[in-house]
């Protein structure tokens, strides 16, 4: 696990610089993206260091957004993410650990509709720095594919062509811009 002697800060994302996104195949000839509008995360961060030592997100189902309502509709559903039953989306890092200049691979449990399952990804740190007002802040980028089918996610259609109408393999990608938390 990455650690640093010392203390440890706590930030989180600011959410007007940040964005949770995914890709999912659509009928085997295109992508369609998509985000999850409300989200939260706790990220420790060891002084001296860009490399979080300890990451918690939480991500509201109902904000899920395609641009296109009457599939968000269905998304949120009982097809997909059964967002009246499940109404979130939570991520607990187990390990995180230092993988060259500000990258880092992170050991997890993801929990999609009760199902908890362990992921692994790797992220990048952008260097701290300080926007016009003097405030600290530090950017994320990670990227992460998962089987939709091993979280229960398994709705599909199958098309004349033989393909089907959803694609099993997601691809989650996260912009943090983060900030530290607020003192309590």
């Amino acid at each position: 696990m990455a650690n640093v002697a010392g203390a440890v800060r706590t930030w989180v994302p600011d959410l007007a610089h940040s964005s949770v996104g995914f890709v999912a195949r659509h009928m085997v000839v295109t992508k369609v993206r998509g985000t999850f509008d409300k989200f939260s995360a706790k990220i420790e961060i060891p002084d001296g260091s860009l490399i979080p030592s300890s990451i918690v997100a939480v991500i509201e189902v109902e904000s899920i957004n395609t641009r296109e309502p009457q599939r968000d509709t269905h998304l949120r559903s009982a097809d997909f993410f059964d967002a009246a039953g499940h109404t979130m989306i939570h991520f607990k890092s187990e390990s995180i650990e230092a993988a060259g200049d500000n990258d880092f691979e992170v050991q997890g449990l993801l929990t999609i509709r009760n199902v908890t399952k362990n992921v692994s990804f790797g992220g990048h740190a952008e260097a701290l720095g300080k926007d016009p007002w003097g405030n600290s802040r530090i950017g994320f980028e990670a990227s992460l594919r998962i089987n939709r089918e091993d979280f229960g996610l398994t709705w599909n259609q199958t098309l004349e062509t033989g393909g089907v109408l959803v694609g099993k393999n997601i691809d989650i990608e996260l912009d943090i811009q983060a900030v530290p938390a607020p003192q309590q």
